[in-house]
Parts: structure tokens; sequence; C-alpha cells
């Protein structure tokens, strides 16, 4: 179970807790009633926006005996009584059996479409719709007390309710206040503790006559089979609504029906239920979660029920289960559930069929960063919308290609638009800002199994389940069934060796590598260095962390990790990689708390040579290596060194590390980097769009000092051989890689750099795979200088199930 769960659970059952703890005592004089209460009262009949035509007033019987009501009466006195009011009386007759109820119809407004059950009474009183009192007395003489005292002091009334802001009510507090599409209805099985405003919840009203029994009256009623059981008034697309938050958000709802079509039982346990009756509003879902907590569902497959709960608005990722604490949106779910079984083995919904002439082209809407929330469900407006739409329900697709692998929690990705964006291995590429794929669809399987896939393979046949929001974010398919996998036969790149009279350069992020990682790790990296990149000459590495890796203990040197991904390389057939880096300052550079990641510059100095320069003892983590100009040519103060550390816009980030190497006695100055992550950035696909990129404006300003130190080795010797290269954690056309390659966030400056993988074709412009969107966040940028050159990326990793790294690295070939 996730952690904002847990504290849900926590919430619930401190809440609980407390009420029992407070053991609210009855108003003095007053006497709580054994048998007969009023449970629930509605005075919205007829308005505006009601479904029920009639006001009413129903009754419980929770004794062990029958009573007769030949002698009783309801009675209705209005909130605030003056000295001329009177209390009006609706006679009653026949009787109430035990654990029955008793329906007493009063008047109809000029609105509504539905007729109230057969009533067992029937009177005349316009109940308030908001506020007023409630009264079941033991005779029909009118009741004279006009307040809260009084009333209680007058043996002839058995119960009394007042709601809203009404002066004569029981206990502390009225009953909530009332609505047009809400009743007052008692919890707790009908208990009685004479105090409204604990004993009442206002719900969608669902009344019951006595012949019916009263089963919605109490959102407790017994679970099982029950040949008496029948409907409530409120429906699951009722539930659902056109809004993104329910508008039955936080209510009780009673004897909701609906067929039994997947059920979770791991993690996060529960079933979903769907309504085979649909409405005919695109914008209401007919699918909801009904969440059981820890406790496994007692239902299955094709069960016909009936589920009392609470409604409930889940935010995956919350702090205590506030929308404030995420951008990502909510799932309607019905919590602390009752459920009533009527019958097994019905047949299930059909599934809708999703493919490209369904999703809306456009994945989420332009709000200028609003909350999505705030505007109605539009299912052809935006993908967002149309999956809200049908939250909870039974969908299908097709033949379904796989856009993004398979991880270790068994999440993987397909497209239901096969046409859209492809690139030329089979995923799925962003090509632009806030353009998100609209095929795009994770695919989990509800048995908590993992297929396994990788980009490219395919789900054949139908794969069909419940649409749900994923834990981290974004809509998903549920599947109970999966179909089978076909394999794509997808082949990692190998890179074309490089010419011995060319320099290769490569940039690999290796993803938090420490002496701690398998030998496996090291002798995958190594293997995929010697083959797939073709031992190139030098190697700027990202992410690699000190000898003790994750544990905070101030180590930062981190001899250890280069040293056995070095041994690991020479093993494998490949050079004995000399290297040069600068250890951070500790817990300064961020990533994973106490590794200390740093970039790193392997080199093959039988090719290549490493130009030091510099006092030894100089202080490199914190002092910034500049550019002078020796004999017309360019040279580093400090070799290896760090690009301006002290400025704040690196704080908590890695620093760049520059070096100047000769070959073939020709200098190049390579500057290797590693900016600001897209951590605490809005959710893609969350409630706010666009989202905010709150880690943008820091890489902006990180780019924009690498370039002002490109142009100050250019403004040197303008023809310089420059490269610059890492994971840039941004994209081909982001503001970040303008003010690198321009100076400007717009693009509108001179051009200095190239980002090499922009000159591929577009199908080829992608490092990465995040959550099924082929993107880019590595980069290689040249100067002018570097003139022809061969670049490709080398996909190895981010597009299979079985990755050494989650980046692909790259590498670029060219005669200096």
């Amino acid at each position: 179970m996730s952690t904002p769960r847990n504290r849900l659970l926590v919430a619930a059952i401190a809440v609980s807790s407390a009420l029992a703890a407070i053991a609210l005592a009855p108003s003095a004089g007053a006497t709580p009633s054994a048998d007969l209460v009023v449970s629930q009262v509605y005075g919205g009949g007829g308005n505006s926006g009601a479904t029920l035509k009639n006001d009413f007033v129903e009754l419980r019987n929770n004794g062990s005996a029958p009573v007769d009501l030949s002698s009783w009466s309801v009675q209705y006195l209005s909130a605030a009584p003056g000295a001329t009011t009177t209390w009006q009386v609706t006679p009653l007759s026949g009787s109430i059996a035990p654990g029955g109820s008793y329906l007493v119809q009063e008047a109809a407004g000029s609105g509504g479409t539905a007729d109230l059950p057969t009533p067992d009474a029937t009177g005349a009183i316009n109940l308030s719709g908001t506020s007023g009192t409630v009264a079941l007395v033991t005779s029909q003489t009118a009741l004279t007390c006009k307040t809260s005292a009084d009333c209680a002091a007058d043996t002839t009334v058995r119960d009394l309710v007042g709601y809203g802001t009404a002066v004569v009510h029981e206990g502390a507090a009225d009953a909530p206040t009332l609505s047009n599409t809400t009743a007052d209805t008692r919890s707790a099985a009908g208990a009685d503790t004479d105090q409204n405003g604990a004993d009442f919840t206002a719900v969608a009203p669902q009344p019951d006559n006595s012949a019916t029994g009263g089963a919605s009256g109490s959102p407790s009623a017994s679970a099982g089979p029950s040949a008496t059981a029948t409907p409530g008034s409120v429906r699951i697309h009722d539930i659902q609504g056109t809004t993104w938050v329910s508008p039955l958000n936080g209510k009780t709802v009673t004897n909701v029906p609906g067929v039994v079509t997947a059920i979770r039982s791991s993690g996060s346990k529960g079933f979903w239920i769907q309504d085979p009756n649909p409405d005919d509003n695109p914008a209401t879902s007919e699918g909801v979660f009904v969440y059981t907590g820890s406790a496994a569902p007692t239902v299955a497959v094709g069960d016909s029920v009936l589920v009392s709960a609470k409604v409930s608005q889940y935010y995956p990722l919350a702090s205590g289960d506030t929308a404030a604490t995420t951008s990502n949106l909510s799932v309607t779910e019905l919590v602390s559930p009752t459920v009533t079984t009527l019958s097994s083995g019905n047949p299930l919904p059909a599934p809708i069929v999703l493919d490209a002439s369904d999703v809306p082209g456009t994945y989420a809407p332009d709000l200028g960063g609003g909350n999505i929330e705030s505007t109605p469900i539009t299912p052809s407006r935006s993908v967002l919308d149309f999956y809200e739409s049908i939250e909870g329900m039974r969908v299908e697709v097709d033949n379904a290609r796989v856009v993004g692998p398979s991880d270790s929690y068994g999440e993987q990705y397909v497209t239901v638009k096969p046409t859209e964006a492809v690139s030329y291995r089979g995923g799925t590429e962003l090509t632009g800002e806030n353009t998100t794929p609209s095929g795009r669809l994770e695919v989990v399987a509800d048995d908590g199994s993992n297929p396994r896939v990788s980009v490219g393979d395919e789900f054949t046949g139908a794969t069909v389940g419940t649409v749900d929001y994923s834990q981290y974010g974004g809509f998903l398919v549920a599947a109970s069934n999966l179909g089978a996998v076909q394999s794509g036969h997808l082949a990692p790149v190998v890179a074309t060796p490089a010419a011995a009279k060319d320099l290769s350069i490569a940039t690999y992020n290796v993803e938090n590598l420490a002496p701690s990682d398998p030998d496996t790790k090291f002798s995958a990296l190594a293997q995929g260095i010697v083959t797939n990149l073709a031992k190139p000459d030098i190697i700027a590495l990202e992410e690699i962390q000190d000898n003790s890796g994750a544990t905070d203990d101030g180590t930062v040197a981190a001899d250890q990790t280069i040293g056995k991904l070095t041994a690991a390389i020479t093993a494998a057939g490949g050079p004995q990689y000399s290297y040069r880096e600068i250890d951070p300052v500790n817990d300064q550079d961020g990533g994973q708390p106490g590794g200390n990641i740093r970039v790193v510059f392997l080199y093959n100095a039988a090719r290549v040579s490493f130009v030091d320069r510099g006092p030894s003892d100089t202080n490199r983590s914190t002092t910034g290596t500049h550019v002078v100009k020796v004999d017309g040519e360019p040279q580093l103060t400090l070799s290896p060194g760090r690009i301006d550390p002290a400025n704040p816009i690196w704080g908590s980030s890695r620093k760049p590390l520059v070096g100047e190497f000769s070959f073939r006695g020709k200098p190049v100055f390579v500057i290797a980097n590693h900016f600001d992550a897209k951590l605490g950035d809005q959710n893609q696909d969350g409630r706010f769009q666009y989202p905010a990129q709150s880690s943008a404006l820091q890489r902006s300003g990180q780019a924009q000092v690498v370039h002002d130190f490109v142009q100050s080795l250019l403004a040197v010797r303008k023809n310089a051989d420059v490269v610059v290269v890492g994971d840039l954690n941004d994209y081909q056309f982001s503001p970040a890689l303008q003010s690198l390659t321009t100076g400007t966030a717009d693009g509108t400056g001179p051009r200095i750099l190239t980002d090499l993988i922009t000159t591929l074709p577009l199908d080829q412009q992608y490092t990465y795979d995040y959550e099924g969107v082929s993107e880019v966040l590595d980069h290689i940028l040249v100067s002018r200088g570097v003139g022809d050159s061969t670049y490709q990326v080398v996909h190895m990793n981010s597009e299979y199930t079985n990755q050494t790294s989650d980046h692909d690295p790259q590498e670029v070939q060219f005669r200096p």
C-alpha cells in the first residue's frame, strides 16, 4: 500500500476513533429513541436541479417489534420561528416493521423528473430546501415548543431533526444544510444519539418505503446476498459527474449498483464496478474504483453488487492526501464500503475500443498554467479530458505497439496511434514543448505480472482493462488481459569505429555508478563502451558516485568507482583508460543524497593527451578555471577545471568540468556537463496545463554560463575546436539549449555551437525514453572549428526492459 493511502487510512481511523471517544451526550431532557427515528429528510423536491418531484421524510424502526403509527404524526417548523409561527402536521397511519422504513411524502415543486417510491403517508408540507426542523411525534396534535429545550421536554416528541441553521435541533449542532440535490441521512445504522450534527450526513436523496426496507438509510447495511436490497437513487455517473472532482465528494452514497469488472488484490486493494445501463452524457463515466484498504475484496468479477460508501478524491503522491501538495490529477473512489452482492456470473459491459479515431489529437489543453479541474470535462478537447470521462470503465487496445519498455514494477507504455511521431526504432517521439504524443498510454497488468517488453514489441490481439490513474501520475489501463507478446527483435546500435586520424568523443550517463553496484553492471557498461561505442578516445561520464556510494559519510573521492569501471573496460578488450575529475564539496552537487555524483573524463592516453594546467594545490572544487591568451592561442588557467563553481546557478547541481586535450598536436577543449534535473516540475499528465517547469530557469542560467565560457574561448581563436557534451536534462528545442547555442533563450543570438542531435533526421532525434516518450536529454554540441563530423546516438539502453543505464550514449568523430 502506498504511503498516501496509509495516511488516508490512518486519518479515517483517527476521525472515527475521535468520534467514538467523544461519546456525545444527549441534550438535557431528551431521550434517544430506541425504536423509531427520522432516518432521512429532504426539502428540495421539485426545485431547480432536483430529480425528485416531492419533499419527503423517511422513518426507520430500530426496535425489535412493530410500531402502530395510527396516532402518530410528522411535524415541521421553520428554521427561525416567530411569535405566530406554528408547527405543520402530517398524520400517519398503519405500522412500521422492525428494521423497516416508512416514507412520508410531502409537497411537490414545479420541477423534478422522478416520482418518489409509493409513499406510506402523504402530506402537503413544503419543507425548506436548506434549513428547518422535522419532528416525529406520538400524537397528531400540533406541537407548541419553539426552542430546543422546550421540545426536548415534550414527552410526545420521539425524535427531532434540526438542519441547516434551525433554531430548534437536538444536541450541540444542526444536521448539515440541505440543497436541492442532498438529503440529510442518518448514519451508523440508524443509531440515535440526540446529536443532529453527528447523526446525519448530507448525501443524495435515497427514499425507501415500507416495501423496500430501509437499507438505503443505513450506509452500514449488511453485506452479502440479499433478495430485498434495492438500488438507491444515485448511479455511478452521478458520482463521477461532468466535473474532475466528484460533485458528491465527501458525501455518503447508498446502494450504488454496478457489476464488478476487475479486482486489484495487491497494493492498494479494491475493485472496479461499472453500470451496465449508462446515461447518454459522454462526459460522465460509468465506472468507479471501490477502495477496500488492506482488506482483500470479497467480490468476484461478474458479481452484481450494491455499494454503500463515502465518495473520495484520491490524489497520488499528495502529502496528507491534500490536492495542494501535488500537481497530479485525482481518482474518484468509494471508500469504507459496505457491499451487497445480488447475483454472480453476470456479463461484463463491453469495453470501449481505443484507436486513433477515438482518442483526441491534443494531449492536454493550454490553460495558461491553470487548473484543468476548474473546467468541465470535455472529452473531445484533450486526451486528459477523454480518459477522465471514462475513468474506471473497461477499455480495449488492439495490437498495441510498445513505445516504453517494462520497468521493474511491470509498467510499460503502448500507443493507440501507431503512425504518430514514430521513431526509426518504433518509439513515439517528442517533437516540441508540451506536445506529449496523444496516443501514448500506460499499461499495467492488474495481477502484478511483468511481461518484460521492449520498444517495438507488440501486445497482439486484445489488451483489455479498466482506466485508472498511475500512482506517479498519468492515465493507464489496469489490464485484466494482456495481448500475447510478439517481439520486435530490436537490436542495439553499434557505432562505426573512428578512422585512425579522427578523434572520437562520447558522453554517457552511467546512472549512479558506485563500487557497491554488482559486477554485472560494470561488465555491461564496459562491454557497451568497447563494442557499441567502439572504444572512444574520450568519454565524458555523468553520475559517477563517490567510493561509498549513497552512504552519506563524508566521502567524496571516487577513485574506486572509476578504477573498477576502467578495469572492467580493459577486461572487455578495451584500452586502459586514464581519467581526470574533480571531487565535489560534500553534499553540494545534488543527485542521490550521499552519492556526490560528478562528471568524469576517461581518455585513451595511447591516442590522446590530457593537458594538465594550473597549480596542483589549488582547490578546484571551488576555484573556477578561466581562459587566457598565450601566444595567440586560448589556454585554461586550470585543466581540469570547473566553470564558475561559486555561481549560485549551480546550487545543488553538478558543476561543468572542462579539460584541454591534445590530439595529433592539435588542442581540443571538451566541456562535460550535467545540468539541473527536472525534479520538482509539474506533471505533464497532471492538473496544471501547461505544467510549470520550475527547474527550466536554472538550466537556462547554467546554459548561459557555459555559453559565455565557450564564447571566451572563441574570442581568442574563433576556429577553436570546442566540444560541449553531457546530460543537459532538456530538449533540443528548449530555452536552455537556445541559450547554450546562441546566448539568448529565444534563439535570436549568433549561433556559436551546433547541437548535433538536430542534424539527424527527425525520427532519430532522441536519447532517452521517459514514460513512453522518446526524447532528448543528452547532447553533443560543437563549435564551428570542428568542421565535418560523424555523429551517432548509440541506442542500447533506454528502449529495453533490461537496461544498464536509463540513458543512451552518443559519440562524435572528427579530424581536428
